[in-house]
């Protein structure tokens, strides 16, 4: 990239779904050069990311989140990102240990303590139950299917065919899941956007979480979720056919600072 700018940035992992974190309070950062998001997010030719997230002022809360998968473009709500997003705002001395900030489908709470961040999701009122899936929006659409070994699937290959096959170019995310014993599930993810596998997907184990309870496959109102990159909570309160007071809860990390010119 030639655009002459030498950019600050920080790196940030959620049970292995990482993002570039870029404070963008004085607004200086070219948000529309979809190009320059996608350098960054390269694994060989930039810092490498799962996606850019940019921290920016809000009148209604303590910050605004805004969202890049790392094909450049702005996307639907990242729950591990917005986890990370809290975790970086801390660092700055933004907030303390509590926060309201802002996203694309609405403002949503989060607590930290230490390195563990809970993230309030938005509500689910509709899960649409298919033969051999559900599908739910819990900020980002979600195709959500049981398998008999999720460990040995394809993921990149299965996740593509139904990604395009089944919801067009517009596309969802899958996810594979195997229940392993009560209430515990395991996971992989095919991330649209990022078009391949991803190690964890925060919006993704919230909405498996959901839909093995409304399949009642899980009893608990506490669901955990084994992604690839680690280990997430999901908690929640039933709403009529729908769910409530949904809570995304795991680790967020710094894993380190830097410039870069681009």
């Amino acid at each position: 990239m030639k655009t002459g700018l030498t950019l600050e940035f920080y790196k940030y992992q959620g049970t292995g779904n990482d993002f570039v974190m870029v404070d963008n309070r004085k607004d200086t950062f070219p948000k529309e050069n979809t190009d320059l998001v996608k350098f960054l997010c390269d694994r060989r030719f930039g810092i490498g990311a799962d996606g850019l997230i940019l921290l920016e002022n809000d009148n209604l809360s303590d910050f605004k989140m805004v969202y890049y998968n790392s094909d450049g473009n702005t996307s639907t709500m990242c729950g591990n990102g917005g986890r990370c997003l809290v975790a970086f705002a801390r660092d700055l001395d933004i907030i303390k240990d509590k926060t309201t900030f802002n996203a694309i489908d609405g403002l949503h709470h989060a607590s930290i303590n230490k390195d563990v961040v809970a993230l309030q999701m938005i509500d689910v009122a509709v899960i649409q139950q298919k033969d051999k899936y559900s599908f739910l929006d819990t900020g980002s659409p979600h195709h959500v299917q049981i398998v008999a070994n999720v460990a040995s699937l394809d993921v990149k290959k299965e996740g593509a065919k139904l990604r395009y096959g089944l919801y067009g170019e517009s596309g969802s995310n899958i996810n594979f899941v195997t229940p392993l014993a009560d209430d515990t599930f395991e996971v992989r993810t095919y991330e649209r956007g990022v078009e391949d596998e991803t190690l964890s997907c925060g919006t993704g184990v919230t909405a498996v979480a959901l839909a093995m309870h409304k399949q009642k496959k899980a009893i608990s109102n506490t669901v955990k979720v084994k992604a690839r990159g680690g280990d997430l909570t999901i908690s929640f309160e039933q709403n009529g056919s729908g769910y409530k007071k949904v809570f995304l809860k795991g680790p967020a990390q710094k894993v380190f600072k830097g410039e870069i010119a681009c």
